[in-house]
């Protein structure tokens, strides 16, 4: 979890974009959303505009989603995720 805080204080425009995609899909009433398909929708984006330079450790895509529920707790639920070994 450290490494994804210091990950995350320095790429916020990544969490924006993560949240952005959300709640799209929410709006156009997804019932559950996999956080590792919009990773992989913002890595291609970034690819495809040249912007690449911005890598995205595959182990932070659970904790997108958690911090995600965090801030929009009636949203709980929406993203299945797997148990994090640092929380066993």
């Amino acid at each position: 979890m450290k490494n994804f805080q210091k990950y995350h204080a320095e790429n916020p425009h990544i969490y924006n974009e993560f949240k952005s995609l959300a709640n799209l899909l929410i709006s156009r009433n997804y019932k559950h959303i996999g956080a590792k398909q919009i990773i992989e929708y913002i890595r291609f984006n970034t690819m495809i505009t040249g912007n690449d330079r911005y890598k995205i450790n595959n182990s932070y895509t659970s904790d997108y989603a958690r911090l995600f529920e965090e801030e929009h707790p009636y949203l709980i639920g929406y993203f299945e995720k797997r148990i994090c070994k640092s929380k066993i």
